[in-house]
């Protein structure tokens, strides 16, 4: 069939400047002459391009006089820098032909297992931002629960692994660990890299930013350091100092899994074969080889029951030894919170107690930490198996742990003290007695109310974790925000919620 003509198919961009994040967007007039004679209509995929850069963007129907002419036309911020767009560039449109990888979502929505050759195609065309979020919205729930098999877990994993950058640190041994998350304030990854890479062990540590929860590792760091580092910048680090703290989004080590994040977080959604395959993915793309991994249980955690717990440490096992990944699970309590501070600054302040063997540092996040670190320790040789968790309190206890932070730190940038919020509440006992139960979801929401983790000092400083014994009007937690805005919000999120914190009168 001879190809269509599209040289009459040319616009100029316009830059008017809008953020769509990952989306890339195409904006035009219903009535320009290529909207006209190509049939396109609001929220179609379109081929984009420039030279021979093509991008595949939605598009939105513009229908203002004053920002673009019939000539003309717009794209996202990311579309343009993408393109390698320049504001007066004529640009050429053609429509997107049928995606495979649809066919292949479309078969999951009905229940039908995929193969390999499904999720790679998946995979490319998500990695080549072929699929709008809609689409993405699609597969994702399309593999909720246990819609993913073991088979089909291992076939995702591998096609994330396989579209991005596998570091290689010429080394038999790397070191990694992950806590499957769900759990306020969990802050343990600073505190067990610095012990394991203090020991003389590799443990070169990238993480995500927050998906559903007030902050992740990588926004707690970046209180305190650079995390935004390139692979040559990490590399020169682990180099240096035996670890590092690195955001793994800006090393590009499983660029799918950066992209379902985003869906993830709109949806509000974590599903157990996409998130063994996110993790896993990314700790094998980082070169990593013996993997520690931290499943919080409890009533409110992610994980809820030991039950669940034991499955899901049994199909992470087996994905990871398909893969290469030698698995190491710990089941630790998911009933409370960890630490006092939930929120970026508030958790950076718990870590340095820590670190800094401070008398008021939470006992509970140290003793997490070091039971970690533990395990990693015997892994690495460094510690007798079930002398590891003794030996990485030494580490801690020396001192030896806090100065290999702040070296780590510095060697990525910078490092600097947390700041604290301009704005805190404080939410007081109406009874006297001891404290039972503590919702982690709702309390967690309190603090994303608040701003956390956008607003780095935003989130909750806990006071009372279970257990403690509280008198009418003493203080249960402090919300922080930074404007007297986002603390309204919490605020009013509050009024509605009943017993976030129950206490048990005596």
């Amino acid at each position: 069939m001879e190809a269509k003509d599209t040289r009459h198919n040319v616009l100029k961009l316009v830059r008017l400047g809008i953020d769509a994040r990952n989306e890339y967007m195409v904006f035009m007039r219903k009535d320009c002459p290529v909207c006209v004679s190509e049939g396109f209509e609001a929220l179609n995929r379109i081929k984009v391009s420039k030279g021979n850069k093509t991008i595949v963007a939605s598009l939105i129907v513009w229908d203002n006089e004053e920002h673009l002419t019939h000539d003309q036309l717009s794209l996202s911020e990311a579309a343009i820098d993408s393109l390698g767009a320049n504001a007066g560039d004529e640009l050429t449109l053609s429509h997107l032909d049928a995606l495979d990888s649809m066919s292949d979502v479309r078969k999951k929505i009905y229940g039908h297992r995929l193969n390999q050759a499904a999720f790679d195609r998946i995979i490319g065309d998500i990695v080549n931002r072929n699929l709008s979020n809609i689409q993405l919205s699609a597969f994702l729930a399309s593999s909720t629960g246990n819609a993913l098999n073991q088979e089909e877990v291992i076939a995702l994993t591998r096609s994330m692994i396989n579209v991005g950058f596998k570091l290689d640190w010429g080394k038999d041994k790397v070191y990694d660990k992950h806590c499957i998350g769900g759990l306020p304030g969990n802050r343990t990854t600073p505190l067990v890299v610095s012990i394991v890479a203090a020991a003389g062990l590799t443990i070169p540590k990238t993480s995500s930013r927050a998906i559903t929860s007030p902050a992740g590792t990588a926004d707690t760091m970046e209180v305190v350091t650079n995390v935004n580092l390139t692979t040559e910048q990490m590399k020169k680090v682990v180099d240096l100092e035996g670890g590092c703290l690195a955001w793994g989004g800006s090393v590009q080590l499983s660029p799918a899994d950066d992209i379902l994040i985003r869906v993830e977080k709109a949806l509000d959604i974590d599903s157990e074969g996409q998130m063994i395959a996110s993790v896993l993915s990314k700790k094998a793309a980082a070169g990593s080889t013996d993997v520690v991994i931290d499943i919080p249980v409890g009533p409110t955690a992610k994980v809820r029951s030991r039950e669940a717990a034991e499955h899901l440490s049994e199909k992470m096992v087996a994905v990871g030894k398909a893969i290469g990944l030698n698995i190491d699970i710990i089941l630790t309590d998911g009933s409370q919170p960890v630490g006092r501070g939930i929120g970026p600054a508030l958790e950076a302040r718990d870590v340095l107690s820590v670190l800094r063997n401070e008398d008021h540092a939470p006992d509970d996040l140290r003793e997490r930490a070091v039971l970690l670190a533990g395990r990693l320790l015997e892994m690495g040789g460094k510690a007798a198996e079930g002398a590891g968790a003794l030996e990485a309190l030494r580490i801690l206890k020396s001192g030896d742990g806090y100065k290999k932070f702040t070296a780590i730190c510095q060697a990525q940038g910078f490092f600097k003290e947390p700041e604290l919020a301009s704005h805190k509440h404080k939410i007081k006992s109406i009874t006297s007695g001891v404290v039972s139960e503590i919702d982690n979801r709702r309390l967690a929401k309190v603090a994303k109310l608040a701003g956390a983790p956008g607003a780095m000092t935003a989130g909750i400083l806990l006071l009372t974790p279970l257990n403690t014994q509280v008198e009418e009007n003493d203080t249960l937690f402090e919300i922080h925000a930074e404007s007297r805005g986002e603390l309204e919000y919490a605020l009013s999120y509050l009024d509605t919620q009943k017993e976030i914190i129950k206490i048990k009168e005596t």
